[in-house]
């Protein structure tokens, strides 16, 4: 899909107005539900995803083909995100952060149960989406993405602005904090 991405953003750039239309097309669904599991926030989607696209149609010829769109773009939603957070003077996450600027999840060890593990004998999806309600908005998000979105550990990082580390450890105590409230 990489391939096809770098092939729509070419010929966008070429001039073909429709390129960018299928690449809205292809990940509006996904930037709209990352949206919402970051901001929890229904009545502002639909203003967020469009700035989220309008940013990326202007800054396109900015993008390092190198890369994936898909993180980029989701790079780009989750800066929308915080310029909404900005706005409404809260920030997600920063209960993380000490006094000094330090991420107090940094240094905690990965162990922890896999998702699979957690989700065994447990088949309802709208089960899991209540669940997912319950525990702390950055692991609901993390966990979106890495499962629902495909990002990798490493991906989700970049979006995220968080060290890898970071992103690995809190990928384990989201699975531990779902696991509590959701028993196999």
């Amino acid at each position: 899909m990489e391939k096809e991405d770098r092939q729509l953003i070419a010929d966008f750039l070429g001039g073909e107005d429709a390129a960018f239309e299928r690449l809205v097309g292809r990940y509006l669904k996904p930037v709209y539900n990352f949206l919402y599991q970051f901001t929890q926030d229904r009545d502002s989607l639909d203003d967020l995803a469009q700035e989220t696209f309008i940013k990326a149609w202007k800054n396109i010829k900015k993008f390092d083909p190198e890369k994936g769109f898909k993180t980029w773009i989701f790079i780009i939603a989750k800066n929308t995100a915080y310029d909404f957070f900005k706005k409404k003077k809260t920030l997600p996450f920063s209960n993380f952060i000490d006094g000094e600027g330090n991420n107090k999840l940094e240094n905690i060890v990965e162990d922890g149960p896999r998702l699979e593990e957690v989700l065994a004998g447990n088949d309802s999806a709208r089960e899991l989406e209540k669940k997912l309600q319950e525990i702390p908005d950055n692991y609901r998000v993390l966990l979106m993405m890495r499962y629902k979105d495909d990002f990798s550990l490493q991906e989700i990082a970049q979006i995220l602005d968080l060290p890898y580390n970071t992103v690995k450890s809190q990928h384990a105590r989201a699975l531990a904090s779902l696991k509590k409230i959701w028993p196999a």
